[in-house]
């Protein structure tokens, strides 16, 4: 059998995104301001915590609070990528697996992290709603999206030099699943899906590829830095990451607990050394060189 996911997929496999996109693309200054938010949004301290779309684990060092940190990615080459990064210790463990069908009991995590993933979603909402599932009650998701308005995307719909809105409300497809939203609508969505929104950061106001070349990376950042504060009053970068809060009634895992059957959702998984194995249907996910792999459970 195959996973039951008819949505479409952005697959980075065999993809080398980290050396070529984040550290050969004149990136720096995305990721040194996407670390300054994170350290302000998420928890200083917690128990389990899951990365959804952790690629080949840049961001995964911004989690060392945590006693374990789940790393799912669709892509087995990019954890794979991230294995080499960041090692085999038992706080690592590597799942391949898509973000519409997670592997996981509810409950089971205190804390979620997904950074430029939403928009790579035909069906956000269904992501966020299944987020929820896996969080305890009060457990927090640390989110990053793609803002639709932005001073940039602004100043070209005014100038006549793009046809979409930023105004309005609607999703834009600029390119095969690349979306950017509408602040709006994430908050929708989230409230939608159970969750109470927290702090709101803007970061990357300077996404301008004049002012990286002109202007040196470290004044860039610390004015980033100064900015980002006003996340709650309007939200004009091109990106916005925030926190929020699962509701306040819920289950809590068993901590023994993990995975979950993606097929039947049984939780009463037997565990080899190469392989997950649901006796409720006879659903199996393979174990190789340290990653589950979800991706293509069969019988």
């Amino acid at each position: 059998m195959t996973s039951r996911n008819t949505k479409p997929i952005c697959d980075y496999e065999d993809s080398q995104y980290q050396t070529e996109f984040w550290e050969h693309g004149g990136r720096e200054y995305e990721d040194r301001v996407e670390r300054i938010a994170l350290k302000r949004l998420l928890p200083r301290s917690g128990s389990r915590c899951l990365e959804i779309g952790a690629g080949a684990g840049r961001l995964t060092r911004e989690l060392d609070a945590f006693d374990s940190v789940v790393v799912l990615d669709y892509s087995t080459t990019q954890l794979q990528q991230a294995q080499s990064r960041l090692g085999r210790e038992d706080r690592y463990i590597y799942v391949a697996a898509d973000a519409y069908n997670l592997p996981f009991v509810s409950g089971v995590f205190d804390t979620a992290l997904m950074v430029r993933v939403i928009h790579h979603l035909a069906d956000a909402q269904s992501v966020l709603s299944s987020i929820h599932n896996t969080l305890q009650p009060n457990g927090t998701l640390v989110l990053e999206f793609a803002n639709k308005r932005n001073l940039k995307a602004i100043l070209r719909y005014l100038f006549g030099l793009q046809n979409w809105n930023p105004f309005n409300s609607e999703t834009v497809e600029y390119n095969r699943l690349n979306y950017n939203f509408h602040p709006n609508t994430i908050m929708d969505w989230l409230n939608n899906s159970g969750f109470s929104v927290g702090q709101k950061r803007s970061i990357s106001h300077f996404r301008w590829n004049l002012l990286k070349r002109i202007i040196p990376t470290d004044i860039l950042v610390t004015v980033d830095r100064l900015l980002q504060f006003t996340g709650p009053l309007w939200q004009l970068t091109p990106s916005v990451m925030l926190s929020a809060y699962s509701s306040t009634t819920g289950p809590t895992a068993d901590p023994n607990d993990l995975f979950q059957c993606p097929n039947c959702s049984s939780n009463k998984l037997e565990h080899s050394s190469n392989h997950l194995m649901c006796p409720n249907c006879g659903c199996i996910c393979v174990i190789e060189n340290g990653i589950y792999d979800f991706k293509k459970p069969h019988q």
